[in-house]
């Protein structure tokens, strides 16, 4: 069997597993018309906060957590991915002075779109003209080291060696991003200057060797390549959800590893947008509503081929009631 044969088996089989995988998910979820009746007036959608909590829960899902002596120099952690974080005790500062005993090291990862969504940290790299477009991603991390609950600096890069078999192999465009939050909570990509070689990531047989120059949020990526013409689109949430209780997503069809956000809002309108421009026509992809309900995650995937100027419109009666793991799975097994 060629390698085309081979490709197109693959695809096949995956969308029949996640066709037959949304359909489980979609019978055992809760009735997605118990709490409210046909005018939507019984009810209440969740607070900005409650919709908060339930993305901090799911980044406290996704933390691994770490200790060392900082006189011990340098250590090597593998994360449950089998990612080693090497890191130098002896380059951390607290204050801009050296840090002697134990370090507690706070980790997270990130390479499928579902954990990319219920965390909030969508791909989503910024432009030269300050737009933003869509990355594949060879994983997200957070590193933090801290010392009684302080935060500390480092004056040495922190190294990792990750797996490229956990986004779908090997990819020497990929270049070493970071990440910054703004107030309202949406997460931006900016790629480090001369982000290639030592001091950025390369790759290395079936590893990406990444060079991080502080904590925080960092990113192996690539903008996504697309020579269509592209075109704005924007999306309309259900009655009573807003920007700060639901978020509204776009997952291209064949990307496992990148998931962009519509990250903008018209309260007038009630309408959610990337405002920039940056949706390739033609593109296969599905749109994402998420929010809070009593704790777990209420949501709606809609599947779309994008055209000119689109606005996707979700209406409260196509959402169904999961809990985390269940809509993390729905989400990776999209196409």
């Amino acid at each position: 069997m060629n390698n085309n044969l081979k490709q197109i088996k693959m695809k096949t089989l995956k969308t029949i597993f996640g066709t037959l995988l949304m359909t489980t998910l979609l019978f055992t979820s809760c009735d997605n018309n118990e709490d409210f009746d046909d005018n939507n007036t019984q009810f209440i959608p969740p607070t900005s906060q409650e919709f908060k909590n339930i993305r901090e829960q799911a980044l406290e899902n996704n933390t691994q957590n770490f200790n060392f002596n900082a006189e011990d120099g340098s250590v090597t952690f593998t994360s449950a991915n089998g990612v080693q974080i090497n890191i130098n005790g002896s380059c951390l500062t607290l204050n801009g002075s050296p840090v002697t005993g134990n370090v507690d090291l706070e980790y997270i990862e990130l390479f499928e779109k579902g954990n990319m969504l219920t965390t909030n940290k969508p791909t989503m790299g910024e432009l030269p003209n300050g737009d933003k477009a869509l990355l594949i991603s060879g994983g997200e991390f957070f590193i933090e080291a801290t010392q009684n609950g302080v935060a500390l600096d480092t004056n040495c890069n922190i190294q990792l060696v990750v797996p490229n078999s956990l986004t779908g192999g090997a990819d020497p465009a990929m270049t070493l991003w970071e990440g910054t939050i703004d107030n309202d909570d949406n997460l931006t990509w900016d790629e480090v200057e001369d982000a290639t070689g030592q001091g950025g990531v390369f790759v290395e047989g079936g590893e990406y060797y990444a060079f991080l120059g502080q904590f925080g949020w960092s990113n192996i990526d690539r903008f996504y390549n697309d020579p269509r013409p592209k075109t704005l689109i924007q999306a309309q949430a259900p009655v009573g959800y807003n920007f700060t209780n639901s978020a509204i997503y776009l997952s291209y069809d064949g990307e496992d590893s990148g998931l962009a956000s519509l990250d903008t809002y018209d309260g007038t309108l009630n309408l959610f947008s990337e405002h920039y421009g940056q949706i390739p026509i033609g593109l296969e992809c599905h749109v994402i509503f998420a929010t809070e309900d009593n704790g777990m995650w209420r949501y709606a995937v809609k599947a779309v081929t994008i055209v000119a100027n689109d606005i996707i419109t979700f209406d409260l009666n196509e959402t169904n009631v999961v809990t985390e793991a269940q809509f993390v799975a729905i989400i990776n097994a999209l196409p």
